[in-house]
């Protein structure tokens, strides 16, 4: 990944709907060349997929919370059993095995303080290895994730 390729995926992550002309005026490509990059960029996986970024309130998610979960054991078949249960809950955002006092950290948005109790009662805390939680409700975002800052990353 070159110079250009950064370039690229910076102005991408920016704007997954630019034009390939735009893209390529952007960075000072032909057009041919710039959609090139971007093809061998998309198989290379560099770029996974594109999607549209929503407004969580717009949407009528009002509340964000973070949940930090401390499994019974380390065991190979609770963790593969958490993980699984994890993956089948839609309200789960994010889901990150974490070093430190608990084993998970989580990320969930609801609608309402109410439809994250059901979350916490009837489904996460039904999990068999599940022997703590705590729940961080976040006040505000101040800084949102926008894409990852590609300028330090060596060539």
């Amino acid at each position: 990944m070159d110079r250009l390729d950064r370039r690229i995926l910076s102005l991408l992550q920016k704007d997954g709907q630019i034009s390939m002309a735009r893209l390529s005026e952007s960075v000072g490509l032909s057009l041919s060349a710039c959609h090139r990059r971007v093809k061998i960029l998309e198989s290379d996986g560099m770029i996974s997929n594109y999607a549209a970024r929503l407004d969580r309130r717009a949407i009528g998610l009002e509340i964000q919370v973070f949940i930090e979960i401390k499994l019974a054991s380390q065991r190979k078949p609770d963790i593969e059993a958490f993980e699984e249960a994890i993956k089948a809950m839609d309200d789960i955002l994010e889901c990150h095995l974490i070093s430190g006092e608990f084993d998970y950290l989580i990320r969930v948005a609801a609608r309402s303080t109410a439809d994250y109790e059901q979350l916490y009662r009837n489904r996460l805390s039904q999990i068999p290895s599940v022997t703590q939680m705590k729940t961080l409700l976040s006040l505000s975002t101040v800084k949102d994730f926008l894409g990852y800052n590609l300028e330090n990353l060596p060539n």
